[in-house]
């Protein structure tokens, strides 16, 4: 058994966290509502009244947050993981967050004595609950190794991704590849729907041939029934794509269709919609079109 802190127990956070104490380790949570972690607490699992105080209970603590300015404060600010954590604790984040983020932490950490890894993770709120996510881990291997027996309880596809920020770039590509995709599909329905086809017919006729892609696998229960509750917001989404057009800037990377799809999901922001699901971003396309894909 593992003394394991857990910060962050949102729509992913709560589940990552849940398989992590179903796993017989000791937990020590804190999350800025402390309603969210009441289904941890019941679970045995102990509350901490900050980021420090959790790092100051736990040998390895783990993040799950939105944002990268988040992830930063709550490991480097006043009350944070670096204030708490004793020489040797590893520091695991699991959020979505840029390289040059993680070697800053990384950086501060290493004059604690602190080793962190980046562990993105990739499977959506499902995945999270039922412990199958992809887990894409940079960092120290042998820290990695060491703590991989609580990264199995999260993902049943860990891996190994290289040094420190391979991770996160990993996941960054793999978000936009996702994203984009979801954009597309958005055109691609309403000119099918439009053009006098139902959308359930024109499903069925995609997942079977070779336009199939797992992120229209979610539009019988979410897009054709205009459920756009969270899961991951689209404001997340928009934020994710930031990410990865940024780091082509620095990089002197052009990504001209990746750019278009950033403002895409900016325009669903502009519209009121950044705290629904991110397949919302197909609303903007849906008004702009004049027709609705809905069974």
């Amino acid at each position: 058994m593992m003394k394991v802190g857990f910060i962050g127990v949102g729509y992913m956070g709560r589940h990552m966290a849940r398989n992590v104490a179903k796993g017989g380790h000791h937990l020590t949570v804190f999350d800025m509502r402390k309603e969210a972690a009441e289904e941890l607490l019941s679970l045995g699992a102990s509350w901490a009244d900050s980021p420090q105080a959790v790092a100051a209970a736990s040998e390895v603590v783990f993040t799950s947050l939105p944002r990268p300015q988040d992830v930063e404060e709550v490991a480097t600010g006043e009350g944070g993981i670096l204030q708490g954590a004793a020489s040797g604790t590893a520091y695991f984040d699991l959020s979505t967050t840029d390289p040059d983020t993680i070697r800053r932490i990384s950086e501060a950490a290493r004059g604690k004595g602190v080793t962190m890894l980046d562990a993105p993770v990739s499977g959506g709120t499902a995945g999270a609950e039922k412990g199958t996510l992809c887990v894409m881990v940079g960092g120290d291997e042998p820290t990695y190794q060491r703590y991989k027996a609580v990264l199995d309880l999260i993902g049943d596809k860990v891996m190994y991704c290289g040094d420190l920020g391979a991770g996160a770039v990993c996941k960054i590509v793999n978000n936009l590849i996702g994203l984009s995709v979801g954009v597309v599909l958005s055109e691609a329905f309403t000119v099918g729907v439009k053009a006098g086809v139902p959308p359930e017919t024109l499903f069925e006729a995609v997942s079977k041939s070779s336009g199939n892609t797992q992120a229209m696998q979610g539009f019988p229960a979410g897009l054709f029934k205009g459920n756009f509750e969270p899961g991951f917001q689209l404001d997340l989404a928009a934020k994710d794509v930031g990410l990865a057009t940024e780091m082509g800037r620095r990089l002197r990377v052009p990504m001209d269709l990746s750019n278009l799809v950033q403002q895409r999901y900016i325009d669903g922001q502009n519209s009121g919609w950044g705290r629904m699901a991110a397949g919302a971003v197909a609303r903007v396309q849906e008004k702009r079109a004049g027709v609705e894909v809905r069974t």
